[in-house]
């Protein structure tokens, strides 16, 4: 039987078998550390938004009320939602779920700016620029998910 050349034996792991650290594996290219600025980046941004809806300051409670979102209360609940989905997207293991929440979370947003007649560019779809940022990141630095999507592509040419 022919060993997988897809995995090598190493000296210190007793005989098992790991991943090579080639660059196919492990790219750690331009792309990947651009993918972590932008991640980075973007959880920058969501902890200021955070650490201002939970200490509910006033401009938070203006900006909310105007959004039908009423009260301190309303302002901590957002900010406790949007710190779950920051820190599921922040952490390797659960960064997809993240990104599938904070997509939901944002979703909702540009729903509320487009209901109540905000300008397109700057307040509605801002929630669209930061899902971008967001997956974009998760694109760069993820190879299985490049993979899962160029899988589809690939699939959806046949």
């Amino acid at each position: 039987m022919q060993a997988d050349p897809g995995l090598s034996s190493s000296p210190h792991s007793g005989g098992a078998t790991e991943r090579p650290s080639d660059a196919s594996v492990t790219s750690r290219g331009t792309g990947y550390w651009v993918g972590w600025a932008l991640g980075a980046l973007l959880i920058a941004f969501l902890l200021l938004d955070i650490t201002m809806k939970l200490l509910a300051l006033p401009v938070v409670l203006e900006a909310n009320a105007a959004l039908g979102f009423n009260g301190a209360a309303m302002g901590r609940t957002l900010g406790i939602i949007l710190a779950a989905c920051a820190i599921l997207y922040a952490l390797p293991r659960t960064q997809l779920l993240g990104a599938v929440l904070l997509t939901g979370y944002l979703g909702g947003a540009v729903a509320v700016h487009l209901r109540v007649g905000d300008p397109l560019v700057t307040h509605v779809l801002f929630g669209v620029y930061l899902g971008g940022i967001a997956w974009g990141a998760l694109y760069l630095r993820n190879p299985a998910l490049r993979a899962l999507i160029h899988a589809k592509h690939d699939t959806a040419r046949s």
